[in-house]
């Protein structure tokens, strides 16, 4: 199976449009609140936690594709160089997202990891015109505006280069885009990525527990259960994920991802007493502002008047 053409946004919300605007909205608000599981189980070292995340999602992710009958399709995919290549690439690229993410929680920088959210949007549009030849209407053109002046404020402001925020928005941004290319479905692309990751994750459980450090098993019933469902934690936004990506422009889809930074920005101002002084706030205004204007623009759309 490959992937659909992109084309501009029509003039009217097709069902095929409005289900990947379903499922984008799923897979953004869900990672907005994931702060909260990570801030859980803030004791367990973040690479654990990674390891976790693959080796459970692996054996959901197995399930859904026997029961969807799509084993041979991950066969097929790990037989096929260019396919297993590409999602040997988006591999490397998830990885590294979530172990950044996960460190940037527990480590109390939730607001900088928002800020990478928020940039992502910004390389998903550039990467949808300059690669995928996506055009944009002027309205988009005027949000986009927005929301870099508002990235560039809070850029400077911060006084050095944002490395956390950069890291996460240009591996999703890229991992998003590979994903689009890649020709297998959903549940056979995460299968597949899942099992690349699978042995470097139980190779490093076991070298944990040879050293007497691993935490699953040893911190309780509450903690180790909280680790196995690090797997349906994971699979269910990526699998929300994917099925918006094959739906949506990536010009869409990067403005529908300001739902998560905003929800993380939340947690972290009014949960975890992060500090948001005012001249953070005026860059997030000017993000604020971009969505707004999306926002009255995909409403018009849908009306068939834009």
């Amino acid at each position: 199976m490959s992937s659909p053409p992109l084309a501009a946004a029509p003039a009217a919300a097709s069902p095929e449009h409005r289900t990947g605007l379903c499922y984008g909205l799923a897979a953004y608000g869900w990672w907005g609140v994931m702060p909260i599981y990570f801030k859980l189980l803030a004791a367990v070292p973040p690479l654990e936690l990674l390891a976790h995340r693959v080796i459970w999602a692996m054996g959901l992710l197995l399930l859904l594709a026997r029961q969807q009958k799509a084993l041979g399709q991950v066969l097929e995919a790990l037989r096929t160089p260019r396919t297993l290549g590409l999602l040997a690439a988006s591999t490397a690229l998830i990885a590294v997202n979530w172990g950044l993410y996960i460190w940037a929680i527990v480590t109390g920088r939730i607001l900088e990891g928002s800020l990478g959210y928020f940039i992502n949007p910004l390389v998903n549009v550039a990467l949808g015109v300059l690669v995928l030849r996506e055009t944009l209407p002027r309205a988009l053109v005027v949000a986009i505006g927005l929301a870099g002046c508002g990235v560039a404020w809070l850029t400077i402001a911060a006084g050095r280069p944002p490395w956390i925020a950069l890291s996460l928005a240009f591996s999703f941004a890229l991992y998003g885009l590979l994903r689009k290319t890649a020709p297998v479905g959903a549940v056979t692309g995460l299968a597949v990525e899942t099992l690349l990751l699978t042995p470097l994750a139980v190779g490093y459980a076991l070298w944990m527990h040879d050293q007497g450090r691993l935490v699953f098993g040893a911190a309780g019933t509450g903690v180790t259960l909280a680790l196995v469902a690090a797997g349906p934690i994971t699979a269910i936004p990526l699998l929300f994920f994917t099925g918006a990506a094959r739906r949506l422009p990536l010009s869409t889809l990067g403005f529908l991802q300001y739902l998560a930074p905003s929800l993380q920005l939340l947690l972290g101002v009014f949960v975890y007493g992060e500090p948001f002084p005012l001249v953070r706030a005026v860059g997030f205004g000017f993000i604020w502002s971009g969505l707004a204007v999306f926002v009255v623009y995909t409403l018009r759309k849908t009306r068939g008047r834009a």
